[in-house]
């Protein structure tokens, strides 16, 4: 999906003026950080939308995609046939689940009638059977019953505390699978806590990227638990963003939960690598352990192969 999300991207800010475009940046940019909560939509017309869909497409999907191959992982012989994603503007959850999956079909259901104006038009030759439907986010949303997967991305941050509830609770009584993706910042952690709780307590079982369904080992305000997805910029995304790396790191924080049978990893690397001589650091988050450093040594022989070729976010065992 990387190219052909690419060449739907290409020209989309044609005709938009430069100063318009970077003032809906930055206000989004405000909105994306999660500091506005509001009980309205976020993208309001087609410069936002365009800006937005430039600005944040291809890194929403990277963090996206890798927080559902994450889950893939732990599901290895189930896939979808069913998805909705709540919130999802422009779609580019659409496009992570599509490079994930084959063979499901897809609603993307949005409160801003130019989000999903421009997603159906982005997704047209590629994924043409997808449905958008505007749909208030939030306080009496409901999901289809049987629904296999939800997702929510970088939806959360922008709602006030009840209807991220509500949301969380729609997705978590209706869905197989729900996978949730926040900022990778200290608040956008703390959302993504409050939401695995709820999680678990409606009775889903957590598969990544924590080992275990219990409390989450982090002291708030110590630590937040998040991850990196590596973006690759086109000339248009390094346009919108001002930059002149051909690269991004995208952080993120996410959690997946299911009622199938599945199990977590044993454990999780929750940062990068450290790479001493002779050595690799690992930091982990463990399911009988809680937060653990390992060290691997050449002794350890294939072991220690395996730890160099590790990398954040990684299961371990």
């Amino acid at each position: 999906m990387h190219e052909e999300l690419r060449a739907a991207l290409a020209g989309l800010l044609d005709g938009l003026p430069p100063k318009q475009a970077a003032q809906a940046v930055e206000r989004l940019i405000a909105n994306y950080r999660g500091r506005t909560p509001t009980d309205a939509p976020v993208l309001r017309d087609r410069a936002d939308v365009a800006a937005y869909a430039a600005y944040r497409m291809p890194a929403t999907f990277e963090a996206v995609r890798a927080a559902l191959a994450a889950f893939a992982a732990r599901v290895p012989d189930w896939s979808p046939a069913t998805h909705v994603d709540i919130g999802g503007g422009t779609g580019a959850a659409l496009w992570a689940t599509a490079a994930t999956w084959e063979g499901h079909r897809s609603t993307v259901l949005d409160w801003a009638q130019p989000a999903l104006d421009l997603g159906r038009e982005l997704a047209a030759k590629t994924l043409p059977d997808t449905e958008w439907r505007r749909q208030t986010v939030g306080e009496g949303l409901s999901v289809p019953a049987g629904t296999d997967l939800v997702t929510v991305s970088y939806v959360l941050g922008e709602l006030r505390p009840e209807d991220r509830r509500a949301v969380v609770a729609a997705a978590a009584a209706a869905a197989t699978a729900v996978v949730l993706i926040e900022p990778g910042t200290p608040d956008g952690y703390l959302r993504i806590r409050e939401a695995r709780t709820q999680l678990t307590e409606a009775g889903l079982r957590i598969v990544a990227p924590c080992p275990h369904s219990d409390t989450c080992p982090i002291v708030p305000g110590q630590d937040w638990c998040h991850f990196a997805a590596r973006v690759n910029r086109s000339s248009l995304h390094r346009q919108v963003k001002g930059g002149s790396l051909p690269y991004e790191d995208e952080k993120f924080s996410y959690v997946a939960a299911t009622t199938l049978d599945a199990a977590p990893a044993p454990a999780r690397i929750i940062r990068k690598p450290q790479l001493p001589k002779g050595q690799v650091l690992l930091d982990l988050c463990t399911a009988q352990d809680g937060l653990q450093r390992t060290t691997v040594t050449k002794r350890h022989g294939t072991h220690y192969r395996e730890a160099r070729d590790a990398t954040w976010g990684d299961d371990w065992s």
